[in-house]
C-alpha cells in the first residue's frame, strides 16, 4: 500500500476517533479500540494481524499501567479518607497566613493531587476556600484559582497520577525524568496560574459562595493525621523513583547500589511501599480494622478501573498504528518537519484536547501518533520525559464546554459559562503554555 494511502488511513482513522467520542457519545475506550480495528483492516493488515495487535498492544500497556495506577489510586484513596488532603490544608494555611493563603492554597493543591484524583481532591478542599470567601468578603475565584491551578498542575504532569503515567509507558519514557521535569515545569505554572492569575481574575469576576452549595465542614471519624507524615509519605515514592534515575546516570552498571536503587525505585515497588506505609499508617495504627482498609483500597479501584482500560486501548491504537506500517510513514513525514518532535507532540495533543474534552483520550492519541517518530529518531533519555510534559501541557490547554473539569468548577463556583471560560479555561491555558515552554527550553539546554 503506498505512502499516500497510508496517510489517508490515518487520518481517517483519527477524524473516526473524534467523531464517535463528540458526536456519537460513544465511550472513548471502545471507540479507540474500534477504530484501532478499522485502521489496521483499511491498511491491509492482515485479519489474525489485526488481533494479535490488540492483544499486544492491550497486554503491553496494561502490564505496567494498571499496577501503577491501581496502586496510586489506593494510595490516594487512604489519603483522602483519613483527611490528609485537609491536614496539608490547614497545616500551609496556619504557616502562611490569611495574607498569604493564595500561596498556601497552590502548593496544597500541588502536593494533594500527586496521591489523589483532580476532581477528588477538588471537592474535598472546596469548603475550606468557601470559608474563606465568606470570612473575608474576596471572590471565591481568589482562593478558588490558585488550589485548582495547584491540583491541575501536578494532575497532568507528575506521576502517580494517570495522565502522565500512561504517556510514558506508550512512548518508553523513564518516569524519574517526567517527575523531575514535571516538578521543574509545574512550579511556575502553578505559580502563574494560580496565584499570579488568581489575585486578577479575582477584581474581574466577584462571586460568592451559590446558595446551593452551603456545605457542612466535613468531619473524619479520627483526628486528622500529622503534618509531617502526610508530607513523607507523598514524597516516598517519587524520591524512590528519582534515585533510581539519577543512579543509572551517576553509577556504574555493576554496582551494588545502583542495582538496590534500582529495584526499590521501580514504580512496582515504590507505589507498593507507599501504599503499604498509607495501610499501616494511615489505617491501622489510627484505628481502622484490617476490612475497613480492605474495603477503602478496593473502592479506589473503580474509578481507576475507567482510566486503565481507556490507557490500554491507547496502547492498541499506538501497535496497530506501528504494525500497520501507518506509523512509520507518519512518523517519516514528521520527522521531516521543521518542526522539533517536541512542539509535534504538544500541538497534537492540543488539537485533540480542544475537538473532543478529555485529557486523557487527547494524552494517549497524541502519544500514539508521535511515537513513530521517537523510533524514527532514535530519541531516548530525557528528552522522552520532556516529549511527556509537552503532551501533558497540550492536553491541558483550552478546556471549554466539552471537558467535565469545566462544568465541575463552574457548579461548585456559580459562574456562568462566560466567567467559566475566562477564569478556568484561561487558567488551564497558562498552565500548558507555561509547562509546554518551560519543557522547549529544557530541551533546548539538554540539546
Amino acid at each position: 500500500m503506498s505512502a499516500s494511502t497510508l496517510i489517508i488511513v490515518a487520518i481517517a482513522g483519527i477524524f473516526t476517533l473524534l467523531y464517535l467520542v463528540i458526536r456519537s457519545k460513544l465511550h472513548a475506550f471502545v471507540a479507540l479500540l474500534l477504530v484501532s480495528l478499522l485502521v489496521g483492516i483499511a491498511a491491509g493488515m492482515p485479519l489474525n494481524d489485526v488481533l494479535q495487535s490488540v492483544q499486544n498492544g492491550m497486554g503491553g500497556t496494561l502490564g505496567f499501567v494498571a499496577v501503577v495506577v491501581g496502586l496510586g489510586a489506593m494510595f490516594g484513596k487512604m489519603l483522602e479518607v483519613s483527611g490528609g488532603a485537609e491536614r496539608l490544608a490547614q497545616t500551609l494555611m496556619k504557616r502562611f497566613g490569611e495574607d498569604r493563603s493564595q500561596w498556601a492554597l497552590g502548593i496544597t493543591g500541588f502536593l494533594v493531587a500527586i496521591p489523589v484524583f483532580f476532581d477528588v481532591g477538588f471537592i474535598i478542599l472546596v469548603p475550606i476556600i468557601y470559608g474563606l470567601a465568606k470570612k473575608t468578603g474576596k471572590s471565591l475565584l481568589h482562593y478558588g484559582i490558585p488550589l485548582l491551578a495547584g491540583l491541575a498542575v501536578t494532575h497532568s504532569f507528575i506521576p502517580p497520577t494517570p495522565g502522565p503515567i500512561a504517556v510514558a509507558e506508550l512512548i518508553g519514557a523513564d518516569l524519574g525524568w517526567v517527575i523531575l521535569f514535571g516538578v521543574i515545569a509545574g512550579i511556575p505554572a502553578m505559580i502563574i496560574a494560580g496565584p499570579i492569575f488568581g489575585k486578577y481574575i479575582a477584581k474581574k469576576i466577584h462571586v460568592t459562595v451559590p446558595a446551593y452549595m452551603e456545605f457542612e465542614e466535613k468531619e473524619y471519624d479520627k483526628d486528622l493525621p500529622g503534618f509531617g507524615l502526610i508530607s513523607a509519605i507523598i514524597l516516598v515514592p517519587l524520591v524512590l523513583i528519582l534515585m533510581n534515575t539519577l543512579s543509572t546516570v551517576l553509577l556504574p552498571e555493576d554496582s551494588w547500589i545502583r542495582a538496590i536503587t534500582t529495584f526499590v525505585g521501580h514504580p512496582f515497588v515504590a507505589l507498593t511501599i507507599a501504599t503499604l506505609l498509607t495501610f499501616f499508617f494511615l489505617g491501622t495504627k489510627r484505628g481502622y480494622s484490617k476490612q475497613e482498609v480492605h474495603d477503602i483500597a478496593t473502592k479506589a479501584l473503580e474509578p481507576a478501573g475507567i482510566i486503565i482500560l481507556v490507557t490500554g486501548a491507547g496502547g492498541v491504537f499506538k501497535q496497530v498504528l506501528m504494525d500497520s506500517g501507518v506509523g512509520e510513514v507518519l512518523g517519516d513525514m514528521m520527522a521531516t518537519s521543521p518542526l522539533p518532535p517536541i512542539v509535534l507532540a504538544f500541538l497534537i495533543a492540543a488539537i485533540v484536547r480542544v475537538a473532543q474534552g478529555s485529557a486523557t483520550v487527547a494524552m494517549v492519541t497524541a502519544a500514539g501518533l508521535i511515537t513513530p517518530v521517537i523510533g524514527i529518531m532514535d530519541l531516548e533519555g530525557p528528552i522522552l520525559g520532556l516529549i511527556v510534559i509537552s503532551i501533558a501541557s497540550g492536553a491541558t490547554v483550552l478546556s471549554h464546554v466539552n471537558d467535565s473539569g469545566f462544568w465541575l468548577v463552574n457548579r461548585y463556583f456559580g459562574l456562568d459559562v462566560k466567567d467559566t471560560l475566562k477564569s478556568w479555561t484561561v487558567m488551564e491555558t497558562i498552565i500548558g503554555l507555561v509547562g509546554f515552554t518551560t519543557a522547549l527550553i529544557l530541551a533546548l539546554i539538554i540539546g
